[in-house]
């Protein structure tokens, strides 16, 4: 069993998420901005979580204001959803 980083379940599969994603990488403001380690910078989610990340929040907006776990937490609808789904 592995523990999703963003909702804390256990689950039998999680898949890498990119704080900062990977479609951004290119773009001169997440170059000057972030170290090459930081982009790459991934963590263990659900499938859950992951879909719902993506469903909320463009990929822009992903890398400049939801680049940590703590900080998706944050994120009105990601929380209302974590809460949603731990019950």
């Amino acid at each position: 069993m592995k523990t999703c980083k963003l909702c804390e379940q256990e689950v039998e599969r999680t898949s890498k998420h990119h704080l900062i994603p990977r479609t951004v990488h290119r773009n001169k403001w997440f170059k000057k901005n972030f170290t090459k380690e930081v982009l790459h910078t991934t963590v263990d989610l659900c499938r859950d979580c992951h879909k719902e990340i993506h469903r909320q929040i463009t990929e822009k907006e992903l890398g400049r204001h939801f680049n940590t776990i703590e900080k998706l937490r944050t994120h009105e609808n990601i929380a209302k959803f974590i809460k949603w789904l731990v019950k």
